[in-house]
């Protein structure tokens, strides 16, 4: 894997890295909230025979580490945009889950030449007309407890058939964020509202989900189809917030043969 520095509008510094195909099409995979590149470790190898694989440790994660200001989505997208410039990319495959399919959506939106075909796993348009997680999933995911925290976002992202401990999952957070970091992370994602850019996407678009999602219910997936003029839609049944992972023989099928 080769890694580079992109450097964003604002002069901060973002740590890229580039694998698979060389002289192939580019795909951009997005991480999920306060999360580094490792989200994408066990997954990126399923696209490298047919593409150039780009990754970026979005803000305040991994080696991209800077001051903490008003973080965004639409910053985020601008950072992609930045980063698809510092590998020579004019345009790229898109491929978002959770929080970076809320980044693909505004990249798509307010970018449309930059992006090919986009897919979007696991999220939400956000703002008032998305379905949220209820109180009980909130208030597990903020438990004090370290240990109860973690068996949470087990249950969460993976069904009980799921045969790994926690700690093999790469889908739980970068542990070297600080807690400014996390929050501005959090209220990135929580601020997201992209409804009325979503009919602005151009992009043939796939839109994933699975059906037992309470991270990101999955009346969110049933949203962005509807309001993406060129999208199809496809559930994953049992599916968690982690079932692009899980369920990645059913999924990578499907989303290589909408890419090509």
């Amino acid at each position: 894997m080769r890694r580079l520095t992109a450097t964003a509008a604002d002069g901060f510094r973002l740590s890229v890295q580039v694998s698979g195909l060389a002289a192939g099409p580019t795909l951009l995979l997005l991480a999920g909230q306060a999360n580094s590149h490792r989200w994408w470790s066990s997954l990126r190898e399923d696209f490298e025979d047919v593409f150039r694989v780009v990754t970026f440790d979005q803000r305040g994660t991994g080696e991209s580490r800077g001051d903490v200001t008003d973080w965004s989505t639409e910053l985020f997208a601008d950072d992609a945009r930045d980063v698809l410039t510092a590998v020579g990319a004019v345009s790229a495959t898109v491929y978002g889950t959770s929080m970076g399919g809320r980044v693909a959506q505004v990249l798509a939106a307010a970018h449309p030449a930059v992006v090919d075909r986009l897919v979007l796993a696991c999220t939400s348009p956000g703002g008032p007309h998305a379905q949220e997680r209820d109180a009980q999933v909130r208030r597990s995911l903020g438990d004090p407890d370290p240990g109860r925290r973690r068996a949470a976002l087990q249950r969460l992202f993976y069904t009980d058939q799921w045969p790994h401990p926690p700690e093999h999952s790469h889908l739980f957070g970068d542990p070297t964020m600080s807690k400014q970091e996390q929050r501005a992370h959090l209220r990135a994602s929580s601020r997201h509202d992209a409804w009325d850019r979503l009919a602005q996407i151009e992009a043939p678009t796939l839109v994933l989900h699975g059906t037992d999602d309470l991270m990101a219910p999955v009346a969110n997936a049933h949203l962005l189809a509807q309001r993406i003029r060129s999208a199809r839609l496809h559930l994953v049944e049992g599916g968690r917030h982690g079932f692009f992972e899980e369920h990645r023989s059913q999924v990578v099928p499907l989303i290589r043969t909408f890419l090509s």
